[in-house]
């Protein structure tokens, strides 16, 4: 079977991928999952959680996501980033004007979150296209405090900060913008690449976290919200009922996902966190995050019946809550 672009699919990846892991180590608390984007090791009386993830369908300021990106795993468990290794990999012919490039905005990112670069690789590599960057981040807490995003119960409430699609918003504004410029006007487009700057979600995670309730968080990477929102009901056991209206989604994601005939709830969406918690506490988290000025709203619930995984609009339609097979922002960038 060919695979899809970005991310193997679930049953390979269960079949496959996860019967091949190495010897079994006493210090792993939680291993590789579906649906669990960082690992989990005891070491004395602390936890480390450890999460890996590579920045592939962008050029622009690749290097400021992959630190964000890899940032946003470990902080989804309410633990601060502390540490980042990278892996650089270059286009056959690059020159050292590209590794300043990338090499500065991974500065600037790892310094304004706090985080240390500590180690990795570079290289040129034959026949490669396009960047690809690597990142490991890694986070330290006293042991066992931390959630992760299988812990959803039913019953949660389940909170979305800031909109839908935000990373694809601005990867597509970016490396598509000349052919936007015929759908949004250039105000448009300049704060739509903006969106970069709304890609961390450590502060929302954390200010989430300390405010008590929250069983578990997940940012919506490749597969967007839609597709974010059935990782966590996966790794939970659960079904989710989801309200259409309750989604915000930007006036420039709108736009730019009109132009290329993609779903913005299915579109890459690093910057937003998804966040299960008690019903009682879904209030307080949701004024924790808007005193710091990130907007939070409660769009669906989990349900016991795992089968159930809703959406439902305006009006009274209700369908199945979309399961991405691929990111849409593949479909923008191969179609057009």
């Amino acid at each position: 079977m060919k695979l899809p672009p970005g991310k193997i699919p679930v049953d390979i990846l269960k079949e496959v991928v996860f019967k091949n892991l190495g010897a079994t180590r006493n210090e792993v608390v939680i291993g590789p999952k579906a649906g669990v984007d960082s690992a989990v090791l005891d070491l004395g009386e602390k936890s480390v959680v450890v999460a890996m993830d590579p920045i592939t369908g962008a050029v622009e300021r690749i290097g400021w996501l992959a630190v964000n990106v890899n940032a946003n795993d470990v902080a989804t468990f309410g633990v601060e980033p502390a540490f980042l290794f990278s892996c650089l990999m270059l286009p056959e012919g690059a020159d050292q004007s590209m590794v300043k490039a990338v090499s500065s905005q991974m500065g600037a990112a790892a310094a304004e979150l706090g985080m240390a670069i500590v180690g990795g690789h570079c290289e040129s590599t034959p026949k490669l296209v396009n960047p690809i960057v690597v990142g490991c981040a890694m986070g330290f807490t006293e042991k066992g405090n931390y959630v992760t995003s299988a812990g959803a119960k039913a019953g949660d409430k389940l909170i979305l900060t800031k909109s839908a699609g935000i990373e694809g918003t601005a990867i597509l504004a970016s490396d598509r913008e000349t052919e936007l410029k015929a759908k949004l006007s250039n105000v448009e487009l300049q704060k739509a690449k903006g969106f970069y700057s709304k890609i961390s979600v450590v502060p929302d995670a954390l200010a989430a976290y300390r405010a008590g309730g929250v069983h578990a968080m997940h940012d919506p990477t490749e597969g967007g919200v839609a597709g974010g929102i059935h990782e966590m009901a996966d790794a939970a056991g659960l079904g989710v009922e989801v309200w259409r209206e309750k989604i915000a989604v930007a006036p420039e994601t709108v736009k730019i996902c009109s132009y290329f005939q993609i779903d913005p709830l299915q579109l890459i969406g690093s910057g937003a966190l998804l966040i299960a918690a008690e019903t009682e506490k879904a209030e307080a988290i949701t004024q924790a995050l808007q005193q710091r000025n990130i907007n939070a709203s409660v769009i669906g619930e989990y349900v016991s019946d795992r089968t159930r995984r809703r959406l439902f609009s305006e009006g009274g339609a209700v369908e199945a809550l979309p399961r991405p097979a691929s990111d849409h922002l593949w479909r923008a960038l191969i179609g057009h």
